[in-house]
């Protein structure tokens, strides 16, 4: 599954559903799709996103390569999502997924 994130304020960005769904939930949302967030909302469902990436990157162990790709943090997945969402709060427009 594909989930795609829009909002009026930045380019749309698409991520697996393997990705997008903890992301979701480091928001504080219940990982529906699709839904969406109200823009009033969005500053707190950064902040949450942010906190939860922080926190894992703290107690994050050591990853062992299985295979020849290169491993992706969570983090490094998250940026694009706190791009979406940082310009979304700026602009004070929702974001929704679908």
């Amino acid at each position: 599954m594909l989930v795609t994130f829009t909002t009026e304020a930045y380019a749309d960005i698409t991520m697996f559903g393997e990705h997008a769904l903890p992301l979701l939930k480091m928001m504080g949302h219940s990982g529906t799709v699709p839904s969406a967030i109200r823009a009033e909302d969005v500053p707190i469902a950064l902040s949450l996103l942010k906190a939860a990436i922080e926190a894992q990157k703290a107690t994050a162990p050591s990853v062992k390569k299985q295979s020849d790709e290169p491993v992706v943090s969570m983090a490094n997945r998250s940026l694009p999502l706190i791009n979406l969402l940082t310009a979304a709060a700026k602009a004070g427009k929702h974001v929704a997924w679908k």
